[in-house]
């Protein structure tokens, strides 16, 4: 729980009720950053229909990449549990500790040359939003990337953007059981 109130998965009535059961049943249990929004229920389903859009929908980006700017911009932004969380994800594709932590904190040395230009574009975007110019998506061209995934990795970043300040401002939290058997 985080710093205002919250409607618990056992008092969940009506349409709360309906997207924690929905939620239950695609992904195993409801994560603390969706209980985050229970007192919205309108705006709880807006948001869970924008990440299930750009994480899980057929796209132009795999699950890996997108999972890979969810921990680059998390990162940038401090946000431990959305790190802690999509780090986790990311293990399902990524079995290397030592590629993890380095697209965790140093995107910049990512041997892959396609991953290390969208992270470093995800992070540029993150921590200098206002420095952004057509040079950076240049870059992006430059490695093949087509302009359907510059537009994914832009959606995905700010999309985490967002989600990291709502943890943040509201002091969602994660612990070990929190991050722990979500359906990927």
């Amino acid at each position: 729980m985080g710093w205002i109130s919250e409607i618990p998965d056992s008092e969940a009535q009506g349409p709360l009720r309906q997207i924690y059961d929905a939620v239950k049943a695609q992904r195993g249990k409801v994560a603390r950053i969706l209980g985050a929004h229970s007192l919205d229920p309108g705006g709880l389903q807006h948001h869970l229909d924008l990440y299930m859009h750009l994480m899980f929908s057929a796209g132009p980006l795999s699950r890996r990449e997108r999972e890979a700017i969810a921990v680059t911009v998390s990162a940038a932004n401090g946000c431990a549990y959305c790190v802690a969380h999509h780090l986790e994800a990311l293990r399902c594709y990524e079995k290397d500790e030592g590629m993890l932590a380095t697209v965790r904190d140093a995107p910049d040395r990512l041997a892959a040359p396609r991953l290390r230009a969208m992270l470093l574009y995800a992070r540029r975007l993150t921590v200098s939003p206002s420095t952004m110019d057509e040079e950076q998506v240049g870059a992006l061209r430059a490695e093949g990337l087509t302009d359907a995934e510059i537009l994914r990795i832009n959606l995905v970043t700010a999309y985490f953007n967002f989600v990291n300040r709502i943890a943040l401002g509201l002091g969602v939290e994660a612990d070990a059981q929190e991050v722990a058997g979500y359906a990927r």
